[in-house]
This record gives C-alpha cells, sequence and structure tokens, in this order.
C-alpha cells in the first residue's frame, strides 16, 4: 500500500494498526518513496538475510586454507 506523506501524517495511527498487522505501507513524497513501514518481524528478517548475504560474499571472497576451524580457533584465542 502507498499513501502520500499529508495521509500518513493525518492517519497515522491506523496505518500503524494495519503495520502491526503484517502491512507494509510505503510512504511517497510527490509521488516518489521516502520511508515504508514494516512490522518489526519483517524488519528483523530483512536484516538476518542481509547479514547473510554479507557473509556468503566474504566466503566467496576467501580461498580456503589448510588449516582446520579447531586450528583457526584455537590460534585467535592465543593472540
Amino acid at each position: 500500500m502507498e499513501v502520500g506523506t499529508f495521509h500518513a501524517k493525518t492517519h497515522l495511527s491506523e496505518l500503524l494498526e494495519r503495520v502491526r498487522r503484517g502491512e507494509r505501507i510505503t510512504i511517497t513524497k510527490h509521488g516518489v518513496a521516502v520511508a515504508v513501514l514494516v512490522p518489526p518481524a519483517e524488519e528483523a528478517r530483512a536484516r538476518f538475510e542481509e547479514a547473510v548475504h554479507g557473509l556468503q560474499a566474504i566466503r566467496e571472497r576467501t580461498l580456503p586454507g589448510n588449516e582446520s576451524i579447531r586450528e583457526l580457533r584455537d590460534d585467535g584465542r592465543r593472540r
């Protein structure tokens, strides 16, 4: 659902209730999206997915070494 800033300002309580029920609402200004209201669980999920993609990117650019995970862990603990 998209709403303009004036509508969002005058109907904020209603919009927040809809978001609480799981709806996603985009707020626009002159037809351009400026904010998105999302339920907290959806935001947490988006952050989780972002973290997973970041870890996958690191994994793709990291060459495997000869050390085991246990050796790397133990080495890190000694430092």
